[in-house]
């Protein structure tokens, strides 16, 4: 597997993230989707990594700065054909270890509460993630999970 650092300009990228974002707005109220777009990806305080083997997209995730300390996991997502295959754990710990090489000592993320979201907070929850209030601008919300861990 080869974790790269993308730019979000290529067909797969899109086709992923198009059905990254219709997954969201199928499965959770508009107001409750806080799932980024391609512009959204592009701020210059997210880095957003693909994983590819070969010429085959996988996965991918990105990594948002709150501050010099706080991080947050955004657009974590596997390929159909990806799935079960250990790319999403591959991934978290790259994310991981650059956020410790930032600097960074605190790692959130906000995932959804309904079942379709149960394999994703199972994933975090193997990888030391505990369940948190609302961080950053998030606020308590049903359909929403938080989840952090220190690295």
């Amino acid at each position: 597997m080869d974790i790269r650092i993308d730019d979000l300009s290529g067909p797969e990228v899109k086709q992923i993230l198009t059905e990254h974002l219709e997954d969201m707005f199928a499965t959770s109220p508009p107001e409750c989707v806080f799932a980024l777009d391609l512009d959204g990806l592009k701020k210059p305080n997210i880095t957003f990594w693909t994983v590819w083997e070969d010429s085959q997209l996988l996965g991918c995730g990105a990594l948002k700065s709150h501050d010099d300390t706080h991080g947050e996991i955004k657009s974590m997502r596997t390929t159909l054909a990806a799935r079960n295959k250990g790319v999403a754990s591959t991934l978290l710990h790259h994310i991981l270890d650059t956020a410790k090489q930032k600097g960074l000592n605190i790692i959130s993320l906000e995932t959804g509460s309904q079942d379709f979201f149960k394999p994703a907070r199972k994933l975090y929850a193997k990888h030391g993630f505990i369940e948190c209030g609302p961080f950053s601008d998030y606020k308590l919300d049903p359909h929403s999970v938080f989840m952090t861990r220190k690295i």
